[in-house]
Order: C-alpha cells, then structure tokens, then sequence
C-alpha cells in the first residue's frame, strides 16, 4: 500500500532469486500509483481499490501463485537477492516453513508485548528452539505442501498460521536473519504503536486455535495440584 517508492527495488531483487521467479503483487488500498509500476515491471498484479487490512494481501498472493516455493515480502523494506536466496534454499532443502531468525530483543527492562507474545506461542508449540522467529515477520518463505496444509486464507493471521503449521507436523525453522527491526522505514514503536493491539490479538487467536486442539492446558499437566479436592472444601 503505497510503496511506490521503494518497489521498483523490491521487485528487482525478487526476480534475482531464482531464474524462474513469479513476481505477485498485491496492491493494497494504494493511491500512489504502486500498481502502474509493478505492471512496468512485468508483475502479476492484483489490485483492490480499498485496503484489505493488514497480511490479509499474503492470502490473496498465496491463492493466485503456482510455484512450488512462495516468499513472501512486503512493499517497504529492501532485501538482498542472495539474503532471500537462502530462504529459498532452506525449503528446496526440506523445511516447509523458513522463517527469519529476528527475534526482537529481551535484553530490556520492559519488553515490548508483541515481542513476548511470540515467545510464548512457541514454547506454546514446544518450538522453543524458534525464541520469538515468526510468521508475523518478513520475509518467510513456504513450501507448497505448508500452503495446501496451512491453508492459504489463514496466512492472513500469522501466529495462526504458524500454528496450524505446527500441529500438521511441518518443519518451521528459523533461517537467516534479517533485521527488520532496523530496516523497516515505518518503525512502529511505544505505547502508540498502531498495530500492537492487531498483533497480540492474532497470537491470542493462535492460542486459542491450540486450545481447541488439545484442551484447556495444551496437553499439559496440572504438576501435582489436586483441584478436585477444593470441591470438598
């Protein structure tokens, strides 16, 4: 959405990771003409005039892509080809789910919420291994096998998605880092931060969608509690 400015060398460096790359993009409430430029370019375009909301255009790109290996981007933040190559690497060489390795950091006295949401929902998914890697950052890149299990429409709620991934059994690794954190033009930071409360939301529905899977615990003992004794209290 309105990424002029910075897709031209987005869609560049995408072409280069592989020979027979299919560019999509999803041009998302745009007004600045993203559109018209990734059309120049030689992408596949999908327009809406009004916007979607937010990750819900990873969906639609998923849906419409027909390559075996889908990595996903978004309109602001530049990658090098071979950084994303490595991505690729990691699912030709098995793993259906190659996520970055940026974690954000614990190293503070007040750790940011979204920053603890998704090191919760890992060790949630006894992916502990992942610290705070995700499918909320960019880039990821899936396999075809993780799309057709996840199910394209759930790539809409990352930490859902990732969810999903995990209880079908999928191999998610954390790849290459890539510090979003730095390069992102749109930090959004504090207590003003507009997508916070979006984020944390997503991660509770994750939970939620484990919940539902397993049981009120996620399969876990209650140690040596004996709560049915209150009942005689």
């Amino acid at each position: 959405m309105n990424e002029g400015r910075r897709l031209a060398r987005i869609i560049s460096n995408a072409r280069k990771v592989h020979p027979k790359t299919e560019i999509i993009v999803v041009a998302n409430g745009s007004r600045d003409g993203s559109d018209r430029l990734a059309k120049k370019m030689g992408a596949r375009v999908i327009t809406f005039k009004d916007p979607l909301g937010h990750d819900v255009g990873r969906s639609v790109g998923a849906k419409a892509a027909v390559g075996n290996i889908l990595l996903f981007l978004d309109g602001d933040i530049i990658f090098t080809a071979s950084s994303m190559k490595r991505l690729v690497r990691a699912v030709k060489n098995g793993v259906d789910v190659a996520l970055n390795k940026y974690n954000g950091s614990l190293e503070k006295k007040k750790v940011h919420s979204v920053v603890l949401a998704k090191y919760t929902l890992n060790h949630i998914l006894s992916l502990q291994h992942l610290k705070g890697a995700s499918l909320t950052a960019i880039p990821h890149a899936l396999s075809r096998r993780a799309v057709m299990k996840i199910g394209a429409e759930n790539l809409a709620v990352p930490p859902k998605a990732q969810a999903i991934a995990a209880n079908e059994g999928l191999m998610i690794e954390a790849v290459h880092y890539f510090d979003v954190g730095k390069t992102n033009p749109r930090k959004r930071r504090g207590p003003k931060d507009p997508l916070k409360e979006l984020i944390i939301g997503d991660h509770l529905e994750a939970i939620r969608y484990v919940l539902d899977k397993t049981d009120q615990r996620d399969g876990m003992t209650d140690t040596g509690r004996l709560r049915e004794l209150v009942k005689h209290l």
